[in-house]
């Protein structure tokens, strides 16, 4: 293998791993905060910042390997 193959492998593995953990946390963030509105729905204003900021975090881990992948 040469470089350039090495390199195209290795932002594969970057963007593909470094995307897995943050679309599972993203999709457990919304899964337990439709289930809590779904038990008490009174409560949907008080979760929607803390969710949304949650899913931010952890697209924001999504974004820097984005641009390890980039650097690359």
């Amino acid at each position: 293998m040469d470089a350039e193959t090495m390199t195209l492998l290795a932002k594969a593995l970057a963007i593909g791993v470094g995307s897995i953990a943050p679309a599972l946390a993203i999709g457990f963030i919304g899964m337990k905060a439709m289930e809590s509105i779904g038990r008490n729905p009174e409560s949907a204003g008080k979760l929607f910042v803390p969710m949304l900021l949650g899913m931010a975090f952890a697209e924001a881990i999504a974004i820097y390997a984005l641009i390890i992948a980039f650097t690359l």
